[in-house]
């Protein structure tokens, strides 16, 4: 059969699978999210001033390397690890394009109708997800989960943020934690890439809890 100019030859009793061998998208994944997160925690913080900066990151960092990390497992049969960079990458790119509607970037209109609480639905939905993922980290590795851990506190920071509960803390809550996310992942991307080029554990992460037993 000719499907686009390519002849395939179909034989009746024999059929041949060919794997595609491609690299452990997680350490660029990791470092994207360990970047953005980073400079956008600087920003919450009060150590550096405004966003026009922090987009930048967000979209290329945060939003296109994770997407290109969930690319990539997905050609992996990873779902797990395909969903989670694909998910974090989108919320970057949303975050980013919320900035710049903030900015005004797109008009004055937009600008002007800027709903803080909207982003807090976000967050919320955010969160549960997150939870979901965590239960799920627990059976890859302790870095991963303790990413994960941090996240949860993050999205529970900006969610009672948004909603303007106690905002002083929370906001406090959600910048400490998204500091600790960039560190973390960036020890988390170091180990990615370093345990895999020296084919040992380099940089331990840790072992799965054992708590989820895949069904016989």
């Amino acid at each position: 059969m000719n499907y686009g100019g390519s002849t395939y030859t179909m034989h009746n009793a024999t059929s041949t699978q060919v794997k595609i061998v491609t690299a452990d998208p997680s350490g660029i994944g990791l470092f994207g999210l360990a970047i953005v997160t980073l400079v956008a925690s600087s920003q919450k913080l009060g150590w550096t001033d405004g966003l026009s900066y922090a987009i930048p990151w967000a979209i290329f960092l945060g939003a296109f390397a994770q997407l290109f990390a969930s690319i990539q497992d997905g050609k992996h049969n990873n779902t797990f690890g395909m969903t989670a960079f694909g998910a974090y990458a989108f919320f970057w790119f949303a975050m980013g394009t919320s900035w710049l509607i903030k900015l005004g970037v797109f008009g004055a209109e937009l600008a002007s109708g800027v709903d803080g609480k909207q982003l807090g639905f976000a967050f919320l939905g955010y969160l549960i997800f997150t939870i979901f993922m965590t239960i799920g980290a627990m059976e890859t590795h302790k870095v991963l989960f303790f990413i994960f851990a941090l996240i949860d506190i993050l999205f529970l920071g900006l969610s009672l943020d948004a909603f303007g509960i106690i905002p002083e803390l929370s906001h406090a809550l959600a910048a400490w934690a998204e500091l600790c996310i960039g560190l973390l992942s960036l020890y988390g991307a170091g180990a990615a890439v370093l345990n895999v080029h020296f084919g040992r554990s380099f940089l331990p992460v840790g072992r799965p809890f054992g708590i989820f037993k895949p069904r016989a």
